[in-house]
């Protein structure tokens, strides 16, 4: 049985062979960081300059916002994933398409389904909608705006898995 690094490269490599919206104004892919093991996985909206660059999410300014939060907590990316609902930068950071999450989002959940976390902390609007529509792209504008569910926490499931949901408006403000 392969272990979780493992699978989490093969999916890498199946999301760059993918012909994905976003893919052709990327530096580059940004599929996550942090343990494959962990039980907090972190879900955002897309890549921005420096993480498309990087290749890595998180690694601003609301990275760096995580990374002093997860201290305060005892926490690294050792213990934790990281991971955005969208594998490639939009353009100017504009707002994502449906038909870009609908393409996207299936990577996430592969993501979600190997890691297999606990808990998942959904960073703004676009991520919470996500998981409170249960992964159903055309339901998420059903879903409350994050300025009403910031700081809630919900014990759902979610596609399946039995999760707590950690509602935050993003990490600039964790």
């Amino acid at each position: 049985m392969e272990d979780k690094e493992e699978l989490m490269n093969k999916l890498k490599q199946e999301t760059i062979d993918a012909n994905l919206p976003l893919k052709e104004g990327a530096t580059n892919i940004v599929m996550g960081k942090g343990s494959c093991n962990a039980e907090i996985l972190f879900v955002g909206e897309a890549a921005g300059r420096n993480e498309d660059l990087q290749g890595m999410p998180f690694v601003g300014a609301a990275g760096k916002n995580l990374d002093k939060l997860l201290a305060e907590v005892g926490l690294s990316l050792k213990e934790v994933y990281v991971a955005n609902i969208l594998k490639y930068r939009p353009p100017e950071n504009r707002a994502p398409s449906n038909e870009e999450i609908k393409s996207h989002t299936p990577y996430l959940i592969k993501q979600i389904e190997v890691i297999k976390p606990k808990v998942i902390c959904s960073l703004g609007n676009y991520a919470t909608k996500f998981f409170l529509a249960n992964g159903d792209v055309d339901k998420m504008k059903e879903q409350p705006g994050i300025t009403l569910v910031h700081g809630k926490v919900r014990e759902m499931e979610f596609l399946g898995m039995k999760i707590k949901l950690i509602i935050s408006s993003c990490c600039d403000n964790l």
